[in-house]
């Protein structure tokens, strides 16, 4: 395995710029996500570390090798697309051989690592198969082998559970997490479903316009985003933002723009008066009956918990609750909030106070 360290890293298609100036540091056994809405640059940025598009600027090393100029079967990486891309005229056992036969290497070494991963992966009684006789997941599978008898320093993930249906993608989420845990390489995935990124990575990349939005670990983002984008991107339901000031006193209030005041655990100081952003996650809202009301526009059932939108605040919110709600459209909740767990950002900015 090997780190991979990208270092002011900017990608332009003629006048239009992809990527401009990403750094991000990978070590060594690391499971590092790149995670953003589509368009924001992942899979270009991906590509680059795979060799598959040039480098308009910066430097990409892999281990202690700048490899900006080396071509993509000479830097001891293995990438799994979105689409397979398996040999429809081969069987299992002869996609996952197929990079080993190319490199000459001797029958007995194939065999052996065929073999090797076809066991860690379930595909033993599969290897006779051809991939028309494999479920998506199978597929996916047969892919993840063929990345893993190349023994490479360095595992790319492109979206591989985009083509899957739910029940599939939680199940290979799984897979692929214990797959890393067994084999320990250097692993860079991408994806664009946020808890694809929060229930797999070590380390997330939160990407958006070509820029790095955010770097940490999954809680990390999770519970102190940096910026708007972090806060709203991160978490599922997203995050309610309510616009309004801030009102500096003991207690400090933010009061939003409808008159509704709100309690603060701390404020900036000097800061009375001034434009922000209050941010409470769905989960943290709670029921109180001496709290402030709140009219009920939808419920939504989802076995063990119920999500409600409710109209708080001048705008929509969602609040999620692990009790059951007996709550109508056009009911009235008592809600509140916990300050110590609410987020406040400015507002010109959106960048965390």
């Amino acid at each position: 395995m090997a780190s991979v360290q990208i270092r002011d890293v900017r990608k332009s298609f003629g006048a239009v710029s992809i990527i401009k100036g990403v750094d991000v540091e990978i070590r060594e056994g690391e499971f590092v996500i790149l995670v953003g809405p589509s368009g924001c640059g992942k899979s270009t940025l991906l590509r680059m570390i795979a060799g598959l598009e040039h480098i308009t600027s910066g430097d990409i090393l892999i281990g202690d090798r700048v490899v900006n100029n080396v071509p993509p079967k000479e830097r001891d990486i293995a990438m799994v697309f979105q689409n397979y891309a398996l040999y429809p005229h081969m069987k299992v056992a002869d996609n996952m051989a197929f990079s080993l036969k190319l490199r000459k290497a001797p029958q007995s070494e194939i065999d052996q690592r065929v073999k090797r991963a076809a066991e860690i992966l379930s595909l033993t009684p599969l290897l006779d198969r051809y991939p028309r006789q494999l479920s998506g997941g199978q597929r996916q599978r047969v892919a993840m082998g063929r990345a893993i008898v190349r023994d490479p320093q360095v595992f790319l993930f492109d979206e591989p559970l985009s083509n899957l249906d739910a029940k599939l993608r939680v199940q290979m989420r799984t897979e692929i997490k214990e797959l890393h845990q067994r084999l320990k390489t250097t692993t860079v995935y991408v994806t664009h479903d946020q808890i694809e990124a929060m229930t797999m990575a070590d380390k997330i990349v939160v990407m958006h316009d070509g820029i790095v939005e955010q770097v940490g670990a999954p809680l990390e983002l999770y519970d102190r985003p940096a910026n708007l984008f972090v806060a709203g991107f991160i978490g599922s339901p997203a995050m309610n933002m309510l616009k309004g000031k801030i009102k500096a006193g003991n207690p400090a209030t933010f009061v939003a723009n409808d008159g509704t005041t709100l309690p603060l655990a701390m404020v900036p100081a000097g800061s009375d008066g001034r434009p922000a952003v209050f941010g409470i996650r769905p989960e943290h809202v709670r029921l109180d009956p001496n709290g402030q009301p709140a009219k009920v526009v939808v419920t939504e059932p989802t076995g063990a918990e119920t999500h409600v939108v409710v109209h708080f605040a001048g705008q929509e919110m969602t609040c999620v609750f692990r009790e059951r709600i007996a709550a109508r459209p056009g009911d009235t909740l008592t809600i509140s909030v916990d300050p110590s767990i609410t987020h406040l950002f400015d507002a010109e900015s959106g960048l965390r106070l």
